[in-house]
């Protein structure tokens, strides 16, 4: 009688682990996401072999964490069925375990892209706020009739979602040359994020946090442009 599993069959089970997990853990698809999206980024902007490296440790660090984290708090549960704070405690270290190697992730991104990212978005952003006022004036209109059109089925847009969207365009237009690229970057992280609450807590769905973005972006790329 075998009593240890192959090699395959221990491949297999340690494939099905990450399944299972891409499948059932929404910060692991997130995780996940991103780091094809650092990926994809790093080999379009012509990174090195070794910041390529560096890059791939660090997200690997993090799936990782994740991974164990979630483990962690699966056997906890599987354990007890009662409150317990040693078991409050595991979860909590496993998740700042995961936080961590995050925060370790984005420092390292930073180290990587801010240097040949600045100038490919500082180019982007100055095209942007010197293109005419027309050409903004006439996406205005068109994201306008846009949602107007599909307010029946979608409802209103969100109105937080445009504030925090309209707060990073206009971050991005007042802050100077030099501080502009992680000014803008920081703002329109905290927007998403802002959207990305909107979407969780069930107050607007995916399209009407779009069309709230993209208005309150819009009209204040207009207002800075004409005025």
């Amino acid at each position: 009688m075998r009593l240890r599993p192959s090699v395959i069959e221990s491949f297999n089970f340690a494939i099905e682990g990450v399944i299972h997990v891409l499948r059932t853990q929404r910060n692991m698809r997130l995780h996940f996401a991103a780091a094809v999206a650092v990926i994809v980024v790093a080999v379009a902007v012509g990174v090195s072999k070794i910041e390529l490296s560096v890059l791939l440790i660090s997200i690997a660090f993090v799936l990782v964490a994740e991974m164990i984290n979630t483990a962690v708090e699966g056997t906890i549960d599987a354990a007890t069925t009662s409150f317990d704070p040693m078991a409050k405690l595991a979860k909590d270290i496993a998740a700042g375990a995961v936080l961590i190697a995050s925060v370790n992730a984005v420092a390292v991104g930073y180290l990587v892209f801010a240097g040949k990212a600045a100038d490919k978005t500082a180019d982007v952003l100055d095209r942007v706020r010197t293109a005419p006022a027309q050409i903004t004036l006439v996406a205005l209109v068109l994201t306008v009739i846009t949602v107007i059109a599909t307010k029946a089925w979608t409802g209103l847009p969100s109105g937080h979602a445009a504030v925090a969207f309209a707060g990073w365009m206009a971050a991005t237009y007042i802050v100077t040359d030099s501080h502009r690229f992680v000014v803008s970057a920081l703002t329109f992280i905290m927007a998403l994020l802002v959207a990305q609450t909107r979407v969780e807590s069930g107050v607007h769905s995916a399209l009407e946090v779009a069309y709230g973005g993209a208005l309150g972006a819009l009209v204040t790329l207009a207002v800075f442009q004409l005025l």
